[in-house]
């Protein structure tokens, strides 16, 4: 589980993942606890390979599950964006192992990672904004706003979702705007992140909560009170 503080506090990072197939459980467990070790470890090998023989690994199915445990220390922008464009892939492991490794990236990553948030894929967007909440990247914050205008109902989830976590008060507009979304799970998501905000729901907002199951309406009223 992800520690206390982490995206896992308000959303149920466990369940949404559950539920869109994109993290095994053991995965999102091993994201946190492989932090202490994982980054200086599985190195050495990428230190004897180019850049070209580390693109050729990961565009192969046979090696880029392994190769991909090792590149959480190389900053290289077309790597990278290699591994960002794996949140597409088929094999929800390799999806897992690519957020792993953005995840724990110590390097100054940022500018990869926004350039994610405008990929076709909305896969590639909605992980790319849950990788920048979890590593904490505020500058992050004006860009994952756009987000929530998307199209996609998922990427909107994560957005919203991110906003709250990143504590973006800047972003109170869009998500009251969000608690009226035709999505379901963005408008729990929308409303988790204005508590974390501190914001104050209008009468108008907490009867279109109430359409919610009871149980989840009550745990979300219950940050509000």
């Amino acid at each position: 589980m992800l520690t206390e503080g982490k995206l896992a506090n308000w959303i149920n990072v466990e369940v949404t993942y559950a539920i869109i197939g994109f993290l095994p459980m053991n995965t999102v467990s091993r994201c946190s606890v492989d932090m202490r070790v994982k980054y200086y470890e599985d190195n050495l090998n990428q230190d004897r390979m180019n850049r070209e023989e580390i693109l050729e690994s990961l565009k192969n199915e046979k090696l880029r599950k392994s190769i991909l445990q090792t590149l959480t220390q190389n900053n290289d922008p077309e790597i990278i964006h290699e591994i960002i464009q794996l949140f597409d892939d088929e094999d929800i492991e390799i999806r897992g192992e690519a957020f792993s490794s953005l995840f724990l990236n110590r390097g100054n990553i940022l500018k990869d990672l926004v350039l994610g948030l405008r990929h076709d894929s909305k896969n590639v967007r909605a992980y790319t904004t849950l990788v920048l909440a979890n590593r904490n990247e505020k500058n992050a914050i004006e860009e994952i706003i756009k987000l929530t205008n998307d199209s996609s109902g998922l990427v909107r989830t994560c957005a919203y979702g991110a906003l709250g976590h990143l504590e973006a008060k800047q972003s109170a507009k869009e998500l009251h705007k969000g608690v009226f979304d035709s999505n379901l799970e963005a408008v729990k998501s929308a409303a988790y992140s204005l508590t974390r905000i501190k914001e104050k729901i209008s009468d108008k907002e907490l009867e279109e909560l109430h359409k919610l199951d009871k149980p989840e309406f009550d745990r979300i009223l219950k940050f509000f009170n």
